[in-house]
């Protein structure tokens, strides 16, 4: 394993970063709790340090199993955690419809008491505002509140998860920006706006980028095609046949540049992922072992070819022959399918 600092922190960060919720929200299949364990104490094995989740994955389950997988082995890892949402607000059974969301101080801090508490630890090393919108980010007393438990010991880093779903330009922005906060964001070969703006942005000032979602849902991980059904409770299953037409046709054209016998798909996506030296950790979504020690694999990678990232450029820039890109701003994406984690 390789490790980056989180620019802005002192966190030293394994380059692949462990996202819980492939385990603790069932959006991938039903994972059994001690499977879920096990996966994450391959993980440890295998270098990875760095282990992101946020109380409303399972409505606290996310955190919950890491204290179970991780007793006794706290000083080797670095938790993020996220908040932001109303755990106790009502959802509609089997839906991924957004909580409403609270930014008050003491909901903050009532947040972050009851993290702790499910974590089966004294801190959070990374705190993030989870899909905060602008107003959010802009409230001077939520970054207070942040400073006031970081003061106490029980947040050592604070940032923002930007999201849901693609867009969110402004918030991305102001975040790294003006708040100078370590963020997390979208990027992948398929999905590259807004993050190339937030990577700019936050390679002029100095600011770290942790992102997610590296295989586009799958898509890039050369498991899936056209025909592909995902299971009910799947997160995939609530989009339309539509985007995964779409998004097999961009697929299709990048033939040329997965082609390397030394590396899978998965790892050169990740590879890909990992060039901007601002983000310090690729959050990976795993459910078994073999996947977990495939994405590991990236970080021994080769650079990528500079002729096949020129190609690529060009039909990124032509979104693939596909129209027009897709412009997501508001909480609900176009096909009504809205990702919280």
């Amino acid at each position: 394993m390789k490790y980056r600092v989180l620019a802005g922190t002192d966190l030293n960060v394994s380059e692949i970063g462990f996202g819980v919720w492939s385990v603790s929200t069932g959006w991938w299949g039903d994972i059994p709790e001690e499977d879920g364990i096990a996966l994450m104490h391959h993980a440890l094995e295998l270098g990875v340090n760095f282990f992101d989740t946020g109380d409303s994955y399972g409505a606290g389950y996310g955190e919950e199993i890491m204290a179970k997988a991780f007793k006794g082995n706290r000083n080797d890892i670095i938790i993020g955690s996220k908040f932001g949402y109303d755990l106790e607000a009502p959802r509609a059974p089997g839906t991924h419809k957004e909580r409403p969301q609270v930014w008050d101080p003491e909901f903050v801090k009532k947040a972050c008491e009851s993290s702790l508490r499910r974590l089966g630890t004294d801190r959070i090393d990374f705190y993030q505002l989870h899909n905060p919108r602008l107003t959010a980010l802009e409230r001077d007393d939520t970054w207070a509140a942040l400073e006031e438990l970081k003061d106490e010991g029980k947040v050592r880093w604070a940032g923002a998860a930007i999201g849901p779903d693609l867009g969110w330009t402004e918030e991305g922005i102001y975040a790294i920006k003006e708040r100078r906060a370590p963020s997390q964001i979208i990027y992948n070969i398929l999905e590259q706006d807004p993050a190339a703006a937030f990577i700019n942005q936050a390679e002029a000032i100095g600011v770290g980028l942790l992102s997610r979602v590296p295989h586009a849902s799958g898509l890039l991980d050369g498991k899936y095609t056209r025909t592909t059904k995902f299971d009910a409770n799947d997160h995939r299953s609530f989009r339309k046949q539509q985007w995964l037409d779409k998004s097999m046709t961009k697929v299709e054209q990048l033939d040329f540049f997965f082609d390397n016998k030394d590396a899978t798909m998965a790892q050169t996506s990740i590879k890909f992922v990992l060039a901007p030296q601002i983000i310090a950790s690729v959050l990976v979504t795993a459910t078994e072992n073999s996947q977990l020690e495939e994405f590991c694999g990236a970080v021994d990678m080769a650079e990528l070819p500079s002729d096949h990232l020129d190609r690529l450029s060009g039909l990124y820039a032509d979104n693939f022959g596909v129209g027009e890109k897709d412009r997501i701003k508001s909480s609900v994406a176009e096909d009504g399918f809205v990702s919280v984690a």
